[in-house]
């Protein structure tokens, strides 16, 4: 005996319910969200929005988070349905005009959901300052321990802003980048040092920023770059003059008018440079940087005695091949302005060790690069013709933390591009660890040195050298 055809069973979403059901259902549910969106009271810290009501007033509302995660989701649960309805033979027009109401409700989340995004606004934006919120989160101690976010990282409001996605103008609409938002960057490490940022993103609004580069500079060295941007306006000296004509600036120590100095234990440059003050200036690492005089690289050294290569050797092992390049070193530019005088174009990669170093290489005419250790080089790849570091990577580093360094100085560099390591220093049991190193790059030798380090009690070397990318297919 046949058996007797039955209707097939409706489809059903997720939830069990069929598309009959569920449909009303989902048009109800819309409603009651729209108007708990526009209702609702209940506060949750850092997420406020303007929504405007119509063109002659504006109504401000303090959203859920989770109200986005139910709009998100309820724009997926309308997809799956319209699927489901539009794959259904029977009553078609009925069927084809509930499509339509329901697809108008998703267009019209959709819309709210976006002018959510882009009229976020944060309490303090009501007076045009930046205010520290009340602390929600777990103890600092807590999160530094596991090393992980937990909870709400920073309480400034300011820096909730500048991390929201910020829409183009026209919503929906894709830039020339092909995007339809862009998302600030900032450190992943400045989740660590929370507090800090919050200091730093506490400001007032188009007023003058603080004067806090060393809280900036201790922020990059933590690992927090990069950093926030601010919407103030960084302080400058009051006096400030014009700088002297290129010829003359490379070698001729600034105006002191041009330095802010209350940072600094120096306040004037002669203090930089004076003998009196050795051990009382506030820098370290070099004694003779701000000493404009002292022009290195430039007269031929004992080999047995220095590891020092002057410009003239290395430029003259690429004829007319460099042209541009990176200094990583703790530097006020001297290298870079030796190399101008060669047509060379240098940036300068450095940070204020206690003194003026990237304000003193700006008045010089010459290109500093406000970058930590930890930070990835700001070149596109294959580009510079030339890499040189001195005196800062030394017997310090760690082998893990020398790779990533030499893996990005690789990256940057050019085929046939110069590595030049410079007067490199360790201990002497170490030095075989680094040669090894720097030996897996598989350069090519140009110019080798190791010698003997002479301030010290002899168990320290120098090493230098200059080598030659290889072109990798």
């Amino acid at each position: 005996m046949q058996k007797q055809s039955s209707p097939k069973p409706s489809k059903c979403i997720p939830g069990g319910l069929s598309v009959r059901v569920m449909g009303p259902f989902l048009f109800f549910t819309t409603l009651i969200i729209i108007i708990i969106i526009f209702n609702s009271r209940v506060s949750y810290p850092n997420l406020i929005f303007k929504f405007a009501i119509n063109s002659k007033s504006d109504a401000q509302f303090v959203v859920p988070y989770a109200i986005h995660t139910q709009i998100s989701h309820l724009q997926n649960q309308l997809g799956i349905l319209l699927g489901e309805l539009h794959s259904r033979n029977t009553e078609p027009n009925s069927i084809s005009k509930f499509s339509e109401q329901v697809l108008h409700i998703a267009l019209s989340l959709d819309k709210l959901a976006d002018s959510l995004r882009a009229f976020r606004i944060d309490a303090s934006r009501r007076n045009e300052t930046s205010n520290v919120d009340e602390d929600l989160t777990e103890p600092e101690e807590s999160e530094e321990e596991q090393g992980l976010p937990r909870g709400k990282v920073f309480n400034s409001a300011e820096i909730q802003s500048y991390i929201s996605p910020k829409p183009n103008r026209i919503s929906g609409k894709k830039n020339f980048l092909g995007l339809e938002a862009v998302n600030p960057s900032i450190a992943f490490g400045c989740t660590g040092m929370a507090s800090d940022v919050d200091r730093y993103m506490t400001y007032k609004l188009y007023g003058p920023c603080p004067d806090d580069w060393d809280l900036t500079q201790k922020l990059l060295l933590g690992g927090c770059e990069p950093l926030p941007r601010r919407r103030c306006f960084s302080k400058s000296p009051k006096k400030f003059s014009k700088p002297f004509p290129l010829n003359s600036s490379l070698w001729t120590n600034p105006s002191d008018v041009n330095i802010l100095w209350n940072k600094y234990k120096c306040k004037d440059y002669s203090c930089l440079v004076s003998n009196e003050t050795i051990g009382k200036r506030g820098f370290y690492k070099c004694s003779d940087c701000f000493d404009l005089s002292k022009r290195a690289w430039e007269v031929p050294t004992n080999e047995s005695e220095s590891a020092e290569f002057t410009v003239d050797e290395v430029l003259s092992l690429k004829p007319g091949e460099i042209r541009i390049g990176l200094d990583f070193s703790p530097t006020t530019g001297t290298f870079a302005a030796i190399m101008k005088e060669k047509n060379v174009t240098i940036a300068s990669g450095t940070i204020n060790l206690g003194a003026p170093f990237n304000e003193v290489m700006a008045l010089r005419g010459l290109l500093p690069l406000y970058i930590s250790i930890g930070s990835r080089l700001p070149f596109f790849d294959n580009t510079l013709d030339i890499v040189h570091s001195t005196l800062f990577f030394d017997g310090w580093i760690g082998m893990e933390l020398l790779q990533f360094v030499l893996f990005d100085w690789d990256r940057v560099l050019r085929p046939k591009g110069i590595l030049w390591v410079d007067r490199f220093f360790c201990k002497k049991e170490d030095l075989n660890m680094y040669l090894d190193e720097i030996n897996r790059l598989g350069y090519r030798k140009l110019l080798w040195r190791v010698v003997p380090k002479t301030d010290k009690e002899g168990d320290e070397m120098f090493f230098s050298a200059v080598l030659e990318k290889p072109a990798r297919g």
